[in-house]
């Protein structure tokens, strides 16, 4: 099990990493940031992305597409210069939150990327 400023910490591990943030999409506050933040701004940043995920996550043509189906895990938004991955968290509240990372794509694979995130959240523990 690992806390906010742990798993916060280790995304930060992952190749490309530039900024990571722990966000909770329904308000679009960042509960704990590390590192640099797109355009300077892990605020900025966090309210922009809860945006996104908010509407992925509440727009029902990404979870009714097959009959099994279920929430949105990923989102994926892929720049010149970067990726952005945002991971649904599942907590024991009302699992409002993601993780956001911010890599560079010079630096980053993707696929490790993904696979690192989806196996921090798995651990992260957030009270």
């Amino acid at each position: 099990m690992t806390g906010i400023d742990g798993c916060l910490a280790e995304a930060m591990t992952i190749p490309g990493a530039r900024g990571a943030s722990l966000v909770d999409w329904t308000t679009g506050l960042a509960l704990g940031v590390v590192g640099d933040g797109p355009e300077g701004d892990h605020e900025s940043s966090a309210a922009e992305a809860a945006e996104l995920a908010r509407l992925a996550f509440e727009n029902g043509a990404f979870t009714r597409s097959t009959p099994d189906a279920g929430p949105v895990e990923d989102l994926i938004v892929t720049a010149r210069g970067s990726y952005h991955l945002i991971r649904f968290v599942e907590t024991a509240f009302d699992s409002s939150v993601f993780l956001y990372l911010w890599l560079d794509r010079t630096e980053a694979n993707l696929a490790v990327a993904l696979f690192r995130l989806k196996d921090l959240t798995s651990r992260l523990v957030v009270t």
